[in-house]
């Protein structure tokens, strides 16, 4: 009998501490209202959007597995964007970086690769900028794993396949917009950066087709490795989600183990390096070929480059609304051969911050790219100015707004 009792008096005092834990939940839901138990996870998360930052490291990007939960509703506070600039690409890329800062919204982050000589150059330049408080950056040098650094700087140009190892220098770094000198925004940096809260739950990167055309198409005619799609991808703009690059097991023709990001670029460059024309452009259409899923394209307005008017006018996104992002590659903003591109690029290098931007940049370039309608891409050179228009129109919208 004494036995039985201890177990009925055991069991009646798991009743009651099973019926006190009930209640106190209870109550702490009550306490909390509808989804309090999210917003007490996102405050003391400090990947989460919103969360306080320690000392340190405002403006910087932190990894999150829940980040891009809260995209949509928690804009990140600052846009990171990355350039590398070696040889003569100070000026353009000076001027690149002032297109970014005239039009965008948020504040800005630049992450600026540069050969040590120009280090000095971007530094009196960038800190003469007005910045409003509205943009920093930093300098790195250029670096590539020690072991194979030789054979990196010899793909293509010296510092072009840089981009490839920023997933694993920039490690606090969560997403990131990549971009060639070559690139002037002619649009918010904002606009682009919202791609990412478009990304599906298997997408790590954006970027655009290299080609409309398929009969002008470079990877289709010529390409002795794959690429991805049916004219490849350009590399010029690429918009990437660094936490899940940094996370993703890729498929690959050379294992059949999945690898991770800094695992497969050098044996790709191993087994590529005879075939490859465009260097790291190339391997990026090799990984995006064995691995579709894990890219998102965005339109050629996005990336408007010479192929998209010189054989006639291609784009039909842009001739609907305009160049969102120009790409003078082929060095067209340093020659006569397009003088289309070459007018924009000067019309923004030359253009003073504070100055008006109708008197000062919209219409002397409207001016000079009146003078190109005898080259195909002059022939439609309004598709150069009509998102421009927009975009200085907003931007005086918005400075009424703030008043």
């Amino acid at each position: 009998m004494r036995r039985f009792a201890r177990v009925a008096l055991l069991c009646l005092g798991c009743g009651v501490c099973s019926l006190l834990y009930g209640l106190s939940q209870l109550a702490l839901s009550l306490e909390q209202g509808p989804g309090g138990g999210g917003r007490e996870r996102q405050a003391r998360d400090p990947a989460a959007p919103g969360a306080r930052r320690p000392a340190g490291s405002a403006g910087r990007g932190e990894a999150g597995t829940g980040r891009y939960d809260y995209m949509k509703t928690h804009p990140s506070e600052k846009m990171h964007l990355a350039v590398v600039a070696c040889g003569e690409r100070l000026e353009e890329t000076v001027t690149m970086l002032r297109s970014a800062i005239i039009f965008s919204i948020k504040p800005l982050h630049f992450h600026i690769f540069a050969e040590d000589q120009l280090h000095e150059s971007f530094k009196d330049i960038l800190d003469e900028f007005p910045y409003e408080g509205k943009v920093n950056y930093t300098l790195y040098p250029i670096t590539f794993p020690s072991e194979s650094a030789a054979e990196w700087k010899k793909l293509f140009k010296p510092c072009a396949s840089q981009r490839l190892f920023l997933p694993l220098i920039l490690k606090n770094v969560d997403s990131l917009l990549y971009v060639d000198t070559d690139i002037l925004f002619l649009r918010p940096v904002d606009d682009i950066w919202s791609f990412l809260g478009k990304f599906n739950s298997t997408q790590i990167a954006a970027m655009a087709p290299e080609h409309e055309e398929p009969r002008i198409g470079w990877y289709n005619r010529f390409a002795r490795h794959p690429y991805y799609g049916v004219t490849g991808i350009n590399s010029g703009v690429m918009l990437m989600n660094m936490t899940r690059i940094r996370r993703k097991y890729f498929k690959n023709d050379m294992t059949p183990v999945r690898l991770q990001w800094g695992e497969i670029l050098m044996p790709l460059l191993k087994k590529y390096k005879l075939n490859i024309t465009w260097g790291d452009q190339d391997l990026l259409n090799i990984m995006f070929f064995h691995n579709p899923e894990s890219l998102y394209v965005f339109p050629c307005q996005w990336n408007y480059r010479p192929d998209h008017c010189i054989y006639g006018s291609n784009c039909r996104t842009a001739e609907e609304e305009g160049i969102f992002i120009l790409h003078g590659n082929r060095g067209v903003y340093h020659d006569d051969k397009q003088p289309t591109f070459r007018a924009v690029y000067e019309a923004i290098k030359n253009y003073s911050f504070g100055d008006d931007l109708v008197h000062s940049l919209l219409q002397p370039l409207e001016r000079e790219l009146q003078k190109t309608t005898h080259t195909y891409c002059g022939r439609v050179y309004k598709v150069f100015i009509k998102q421009l228009t927009k975009s200085i129109r907003d931007l005086y919208a918005r400075r009424s707004k703030g008043r």
